[in-house]
């Protein structure tokens, strides 16, 4: 099984855990397990390459099955589908603690292959949650992790006193402007769905913490950042060192974003200077703000002349029809159409018979072509773009699916979300042009330029501090700075110092609103997407010089270049074969990730956000 792949505007792994052998396989159908280390002699090349080649062939042969499952109770949530769930992620668990505290065996050993050592290093970092060997620990950890995925696919708010489920909630949180109503909404989300999981959490993050030391890492934490071919250490200090290169952009967009919250909705609700509420940014988690760009839309320059939910309702596009738009980009790349069993298996809409996850994901079942995307798809410009980004991951598990069991991956985690991010850039007026959506004539004059990057930035820049205090949080939980009594504080606190955000209402100690977003309950690393928001715009830039674009960048679109496409297709191919810098090299040219490709994208902006906050208080 290839784990389900989350969009970054949501972002999901609903089985990070989950690839299992049928529930009733018997102990005995299975390898032996490696001999207790202290009676075995010295381990030998010849047995890593043995052992790496059965442990390939058991991931295989046991994931179709846990990614059926794993599909079933995504969407169709019941009492039972979760069980069943539960049992198979134990059971996974337990294969991967198996398979890793074996590959560990052969820790230091001289003579490996290149491959060998990669994949016995992947195979003890590939664990999201692992279970400590205790009897009983795995079924454990995964009850919990169910229980609290469940319980985030079953949660729901009030809006005016009525309730109200997760994806509504997100909807409505986008258009209302009624701080009362704003405020409502926000806090009895996070009351409802984050506070009952407190406990559950806690224990879980016990239970994992052990089961990282077991395999000899400090923490969770540590474990998590050790899979980017590079020391743990190294790879918190690269994301800090990328934060820097990006902040002084965020922060001119915070205090012009402020700006206008104090103009429309006066002192009384958002103050002049410090920090903004979080529920009027258009977002439950205050996470992307594009939602209100009719709010900070600059007087003359604000009408970017065309609004894609129009231009698609106009057009009489439902979601299957903006699916196949979607699919029409890649195939003007080059890259092949998907699969018929893609139209027949994904969940593109929500089924009005049963509770689902609708956390948009991408799946692929069998690790070679079938494909599928879960979405509740709604007509909108927020849907139409993570269409383009979920079948990024798609056409990506394509195109690696030659590579060994091990090697099917990104290069890293955010080279995933980065594919389909950096073809949704090429969302321009000139792509829209040639698909049909939008009239040339209508096309918007540079004047509109400003209109254009804000309402790029309210998401993309926007997006970058919550991506990153997500896992900062995590890893302080995982070490043990952070214990349970202090989650709330310690979460709020990171909030406002990278965000500059706070709650609508003081929120109670024993709150859990960490786990109001679904990637903390989810147990989905995060690092990825803040990785991936600055990767994008790396790929993006180097395809556009590949492409000859001349005129501004964020105006280019490689829509239709299938030389582009065929270098594409070359980085995609090589999966996680290679360290990633060897792939981003493939591609761009650079072996570092660099955040000048984006702040050269919103350069126009810059200057004119620096001109419009003179005289105000920037800063919290």
């Amino acid at each position: 099984m290839r784990y389900p792949i989350k969009a970054a505007t949501s972002a999901l792994a609903i089985a990070t855990l989950f690839a299992a052998t049928p529930v009733l396989a018997k102990k005995k159908d299975k390898p032996a397990d490696p001999a207790p280390v202290a009676a075995q002699a010295a381990p030998t090349v010849a047995e890593a390459d043995a052992f790496v080649a059965r442990a390939e062939q058991e991931l295989n042969d046991l994931g179709i099955y846990g990614a059926q499952v794993a599909w079933i109770n995504s969407t169709y949530i019941t009492d039972d589908t979760d069980a069943v769930n539960a049992r198979v992620g134990a059971e996974f668990t337990e294969l991967q603690v198996r398979l890793a505290n074996g590959a560990a065996r052969f820790d230091g050993l001289d003579g490996l292959s290149y491959d060998t050592k990669r994949k016995l290093d992947a195979l003890k970092q590939s664990i999201v949650l692992p279970a400590p060997s205790t009897p009983g620990a795995a079924k454990e950890l995964n009850d919990l992790a169910t229980r609290l995925q469940s319980a985030y696919g079953k949660g729901k708010g009030t809006l005016r006193g009525k309730e109200i489920n997760g994806s509504d909630i997100e909807a409505e949180m986008g258009t209302n402007r009624n701080p009362a109503e704003l405020k409502e909404m926000w806090l009895s989300w996070h009351d409802q769905v984050g506070k009952p999981m407190a406990g559950d959490y806690a224990k879980l993050v016990e239970i994992a913490n052990q089961g990282a030391i077991d395999l000899g890492y400090k923490d969770l934490g540590a474990m998590w950042r050790s899979g980017y071919d590079m020391p743990a250490d190294d790879f918190a200090k690269m994301m800090d060192r990328l934060w820097v290169q990006v902040k002084p952009l965020y922060d001119a967009l915070h205090c012009y974003t402020r700006t206008k919250l104090n103009a429309k909705y006066g002192d009384a609700v958002q103050p002049k200077a410090g920090p903004i509420r979080a529920d009027l940014l258009g977002n439950m988690w205050a996470q992307e703000w594009g939602n209100i760009y009719d709010i900070v839309a600059p007087k003359g320059a604000g009408d970017i002349g065309y609004d894609v939910e129009e231009l698609l309702k106009a057009k009489q596009y439902d979601p299957v029809k903006m699916v196949k738009t979607g699919e029409g980009f890649y195939s003007s790349l080059g890259f092949a159409p998907l699969p018929d069993s893609f139209w027949t298996r994904s969940q593109i809409t929500k089924p009005r018979d049963r509770e689902v996850v609708c956390h948009a994901s991408a799946w692929d079942i069998d690790n070679k072509d079938d494909l599928r995307i879960k979405m509740c798809t709604k007509v909108n410009s927020d849907d139409f773009v993570t269409i383009h980004h979920e079948l990024g991951h798609n056409y990506y598990q394509r195109a690696y699916n030659k590579q060994s069991y091990l090697y099917l991956n990104g290069a890293n985690d955010g080279f995933h979300e980065a594919i389909g991010d950096f073809v949704a850039l090429s969302i321009t007026p000139d792509y829209l042009v040639k698909i049909g959506l939008l009239d040339p004539a209508k096309v918007p004059s540079a004047d509109k330029d400003i209109g254009l990057l804000l309402r790029q930035a309210m998401d993309k820049v926007a997006f970058l501090p919550f991506g990153l205090l997500m896992d900062k949080w995590r890893w302080g939980v995982f070490n043990g700075s952070i214990r349970p009594a202090n989650y709330e504080k310690a979460w709020t606190d990171l909030r406002l110092q990278y965000q500059g955000i706070v709650p609508p209402a003081d929120r109670p100690d024993d709150a859990f609103d960490p786990g109001a977003k679904y990637h903390i309950p989810g147990n989905t690393p995060y690092a990825r997407y803040f990785l991936a928001r600055i990767l994008q715009f790396q790929f993006y830039k180097a395809a556009c010089d590949q492409a000859g674009w001349k005129g501004p960048l964020h105006r280019c679109s490689f829509y239709g270049d299938k030389e582009v496409g065929k270098k594409l297709d070359a980085m995609l191919a090589m999966g996680s074969s290679k360290p990633w810098p060897d792939a981003l090299e493939a591609f761009t040219g650079s072996r570092e990730i660099d955040g000048t490709a984006m702040i050269a994208y919103f350069q126009p902006l810059i200057g004119w956000l620096e001109q419009q906050n003179k005289g105000q208080r920037c800063g919290w």
